[in-house]
């Protein structure tokens, strides 16, 4: 793959080095450099690559030469990736946007900047989604649907057709909304939740079932309580 792009990834965390790897092995981008506050400084390098104070970015790497990718997640509920987004804006940098490969993205579907949208994930006709949005692997985004900006998708979501969605909202793993439901924003709606209504009022947190355990043991249901493990095979 020929790199034409220097990259500059904000971040140390797993989600920056897993968006070195998605970046490195599966678009035209170069990773240069990491970046961190400088109050969260606590490295030099990571994989061979230096780790500079992001207050210093400019003076460091010219925003004319490089492009950025924040790689943060739902920290603050989004705000943190939007802040440090913002700024990297105001830098002067090329905002940088990671579609997989392994993604299917119809042509018309109209995206923002500084997006990552991770492998399997089927984002279909019509749908529009805005700027500093994360979509992690197997999520399905439903026909008509309209997706706000600073939004956090985890693994696994299904989000179905003629939705709207609000800003800086954060939808956990295996959730689900029906049709046509509208969403608000700074909504939370957990991992394994159902959403079959509108939600109105920002801010709300949508709980999902949490299994609780049986109060017999697994030991039991499978007969094996008497069953010594240490037995040598004859």
């Amino acid at each position: 793959m020929n790199k034409q792009c220097k990259l500059i990834i904000v971040g140390d965390s797993s989600f920056a080095q897993i968006a070195y790897e998605y970046f490195t092995h599966d678009s035209n981008y170069s990773v240069v450099a990491f970046s961190v506050e400088k109050k969260y400084l606590n490295q030099k390098e990571l994989f061979g690559l230096p780790v500079v104070p992001f207050e210093n970015l400019p003076d460091l790497y010219n925003p004319n030469e490089h492009a950025v990718y924040v790689a943060v997640v739902y920290a603050q509920l989004n705000r943190l990736r939007s802040r440090l987004y913002a700024r990297v804006k105001k830098y002067g940098y090329e905002i940088a946007s990671y579609i997989s490969s392994k993604a299917f993205v119809w042509p018309n579907v109209r995206l923002g900047e500084h997006c990552f949208i991770f492998e399997n994930n089927v984002i279909q006709p019509f749908v529009s989604i805005g700027n500093n949005n994360v979509f992690w692997s197997g999520n399905h985004i439903g026909h008509h649907t309209t997706i706000g900006d600073n939004c956090f998708v985890a693994s696994h979501v299904v989000i179905s057709g003629h939705c709207k969605v609000g800003n800086n909202c954060f939808f956990g793993v295996n959730s689900t909304v029906s049709n046509n439901i509208s969403i608000s924003d700074d909504s939370v709606v957990g991992a394994s939740a159902v959403v079959m209504r509108d939600i109105l009022e920002p801010g709300c947190v949508y709980k999902g079932v949490v299994s609780k355990s049986a109060l017999v043991s697994s030991y039991k249901i499978f007969d094996i309580e008497n069953v010594d493990l240490n037995d040598e095979v004859d």
